[in-house]
C-alpha cells in the first residue's frame, strides 16, 4: 500500500481508447486460455486495469465534488461521463466471457459465486447500442449536480449553500425555521423548470435504454444494475404494504408527541427536523474539535476502528467543511490503487455532522476491511448492504456522544432515534414514486408532482405546508439527489435501517457480540448477497412483517421511557 496523503495522490487521464483495445486483447487471450491457472492470471491483469482506471475516475470525481468550479477537473468528470460507459461496455464483454468460461467451476471456487451472480446480472445491462444513450445519462446527472452545487441563497445577509440554510432549518426558533425553509426551497422553486427538463430527459433516456435492451421498462433494469439478486420489484412492494402497516401509523403518533414538546398548534413542514423545544442538540466544537473527538471514539471502540480512523487522518482521507462551490451532499468513495476510502461531507454545526460522519466513517470502514480483494467487485457490497455498514456505525456511536454533545448526549441519542423511524416513511415514498414514475414514463412533470404529492399523503399523512404552493404541488422531491443521480438507490437506505434496528438491539443488549458480527458483515464486502450478508451478520430479514414489527416496537418503547 502506497502511503501518502490525498493531495499527493497522482492524477493521470486514461487513454480510454488505449485501455478499451488492451482490455479487449486480454478478453480475448482470457477466452482462449488452456489452463485454470491462465485464465485467473490473465483475470488478474484485467482486474489491475479495470483499477486504474476506477482510481483516476475516483479522483477526478472527489476534486470535482471538493470544487465544483474547478475548471480542470470539471473538464475531468465531464471526460468520465463519457469514458465509464464505453468501459462499462468492456467490462460486459469479460462477463460474457466469464460466465461461459470452461474453467468456470475452478474461477468459481477460487473467487466465490457472487461475481458469477454480478456477472449474470450485469451482462442483462449492456449492449452497444445504448453507449450513447448511456453518456447522455450520465451528463445529465452531472447537470443535475452543477445545479444544486450552484446554489447561493441570500439568507441572514450571506450567501449560502444549501447544506448551510439547512442548518436554519434545526434551530429553536419557528420563524427562523420558516424563513430557512422557504429560502431552501425558493431554489427548487426558481429552477423547477430547469429540474423538470433534466428529469424528463433522464425519464426518456432511461426508458429508451430499457427498451433497446429488451426490458418492458426501467424498473428491472434498475434492479439488475444495482445487483439485487435476491429481491425483486414484488417484494419490495410487499415490504412497503408492511412499512405502510407497522411504521406509518407509529410515526404519525409521534408526530403527535413532538408538536406536543414543541408546543405548537399544528406542526409544519419546517417543524418537522426539530424533535425538541430547544432546537436538536448541536455537537460542541468547531469541525477539527469535532473530527478530535472522533479519533478517541474509534480508537477505545476497537483497535480495528482505531487504526482505520488514524489511517484517515494520517492520509487526509476526509473533506468535510461545506464552501462555496461545493457538491452538497456527503459520501464515501473508494480509490483502488492507494486502497484508500475518502469522506466527503458538509458540516454545518447541527446534529447531522456527528451522523454524517459516522454514517460515511461505517461505509469507509467496510471498504478499508475489503481492500485488499483480488476482485474489484467486492470492494463493495450492493447498495442496500453497503448502508447497513453506515447505519449501524451511527448506533455504535451512542456510548461516546458526550465527548460530542456533553450533558445533551441523552437527547442527541433521542433526536438520533426519532429521525430513524421518521426516515422510514420518506424513505418508502420516494421508492414507490420511482417505481410509478418508471411504470408511466410518459407522464407530464405536472402529473409527476402530482403523484408525489398524493403519496405524501399516504406515507406522511400529519405533513402540513403552510400554503407554500411549490411543496403542495409536490415539488418536494427535486431536492432528492438520488432520483436524479441514482435511480432506485433509496429503498436500499430503508431496508439498511431495519437491519441497522436490529444492530442498535444487539449493541444495547452486548457490545462486544454486536461487534463481532458487524466485522464478520464488513470482512465479507461484496464476496456475497445481501440475503446472505444478512444471514452472515445474525440478522432477522427486513422483508418480514414480523421483523419490521418488532423493531418498530422496540424503537418506540425506548422512546417512550426516555424523560425528554
Amino acid at each position: 500500500m502506497i502511503d501518502l496523503k490525498f493531495s499527493e495522490f497522482v492524477y493521470q487521464r486514461p487513454n480510454v481508447d488505449q485501455l478499451e483495445e488492451k482490455l479487449r486483447n486480454l478478453i480475448e487471450s482470457f477466452k482462449k486460455a488452456n489452463s485454470f491457472e491462465q485464465a485467473r492470471d490473465i483475470l488478474n491483469q484485467i482486474n489491475q486495469l479495470r483499477n486504474d482506471f476506477s482510481t483516476a475516475s475516483a479522483i477526478a470525481t472527489i476534486r470535482y465534488c471538493m470544487n465544483t468550479l474547478d475548471d480542470f477537473y470539471k473538464k475531468e468528470k465531464e471526460y468520465f461521463d463519457e469514458a465509464s460507459p464505453r468501459m462499462e461496455g468492456v467490462i460486459v464483454e469479460l462477463y460474457k466471457a466469464l460466465v461461459s468460461s470452461p474453467f468456470k467451476d475452478q474461477l468459481q471456487k477460487e473467487f466465490g459465486n457472487q461475481l458469477f451472480t454480478i456477472a449474470q446480472l450485469q451482462t442483462k445491462t449492456f449492449k452497444p447500442e445504448v453507449l450513447e444513450d448511456l453518456i447522455l445519462e450520465n451528463k445529465l446527472g452531472t447537470e443535475y449536480s452543477n445545479l444544486v452545487s450552484s446554489a447561493k441563497i441570500p439568507f441572514e445577509g450571506q450567501n449560502l449553500t444549501l447544506p448551510q440554510v439547512a442548518a436554519f432549518m434545526q434551530v429553536a426558533d419557528r420563524q427562523v425555521r420558516k424563513k430557512a425553509a422557504e429560502a431552501y426551497f425558493s431554489f427548487f422553486e426558481r429552477n423547477e423548470e430547469k429540474t423538470d427538463k433534466i428529469y424528463d430527459q433522464l425519464v426518456e433516456v432511461r426508458t429508451k435504454i430499457a427498451h433497446k435492451l429488451g426490458y418492458e421498462n426501467f424498473v428491472q433494469l434498475a434492479y439488475d444494475r444495482l445487483g439485487r439478486s435476491d429481491y425483486n420489484p414484488k417484494m419490495v412492494a410487499k415490504f412497503r404494504e408492511a412499512i405502510k402497516k407497522y411504521i406509518v401509523p407509529v410515526v404519525s403518533e409521534l408526530r403527535e408527541e413532538q408538536r406536543k414538546r414543541l408546543e405548537v398548534d399544528v406542526l409544519k413542514y419546517y417543524d418537522f427536523s426539530v424533535v425538541l423545544k430547544e432546537g436538536n442538540p448541536k455537537p460542541k466544537g468547531e469541525p477539527d474539535e469535532i473530527i478530535q473527538k472522533a479519533r478517541q471514539m474509534y480508537e477505545e471502540m476497537s483497535p480495528e476502528t482505531g487504526e482505520f480512523f488514524n489511517f484517515m487522518l494520517e492520509d487526509e482521507l476526509m473533506d468535510l467543511k461545506s464552501r462555496e462551490g461545493k457538491y452538497p451532499g456527503g459520501f464515501c468513495h473508494f480509490i483502488p490503487n492507494y486502497k484508500s476510502p475518502f469522506i466527503f461531507a458538509n458540516f454545518n454545526g447541527t446534529q447531522d455532522d456527528v451522523e454524517v460522519l459516522t454514517h460515511e466513517a461505517g461505509h469507509a470502514f467496510q471498504v478499508y476491511r475489503s481492500r485488499n480483494f483480488t476482485v474489484p467487485e467486492y470492494y463493495w457490497p450492493t447498495t442496500e448492504s453497503c448502508e447497513i455498514h453506515s447505519m449501524s456505525m451511527e448506533f455504535f456511536a451512542w456510548p461516546w456522544l458526550e465527548l460530542f454533545y456533553g450533558q445533551d448526549a441523552e437527547k442527541a441519542k433521542f433526536v438520533h432515534l426519532s429521525s430513524a423511524l421518521f426516515f422510514i416513511p420518506y424513505g418508502t415514498l420516494v421508492d414507490e414514486f420511482q417505481h410509478l414514475v418508471y411504470e408511466n414514463p410518459s407522464m407530464t412533470p405536472q402529473q409527476r408532482k402530482k403523484l408525489w404529492r398524493s403519496l405524501e399523503k399516504i406515507y406522511m399523512p400529519e405533513l402540513d405546508y403552510d400554503g407554500n404552493k411549490f411543496l403542495e404541488n409536490g415539488g418536494r422531491w427535486h431536492r432528492q439527489t438520488h432520483i436524479f443521480e441514482s435511480p432506485f438507490y433509496y429503498i436500499d437506505y430503508v431496508l439498511a435501517q431495519i437491519c441497522a434496528f436490529q444492530f442498535w438491539i444487539k449493541w444495547e443488549e452486548n457490545r462486544k457480540k454486536a461487534f463481532e458480527d458487524y466485522l464478520k458483515l464488513c470482512d465479507a464486502g461484496g464476496s456475497k448477497s445481501f440475503m446472505e450478508l444478512v444471514k452472515l451478520a445474525n440478522l432477522s430479514s427486513p422483508f418480514e412483517e414480523e421483523t419490521i414489527k418488532k423493531v418498530a416496537e422496540k424503537v418506540v418503547l425506548w422512546l417512550e421511557k426516555q424523560k425528554i
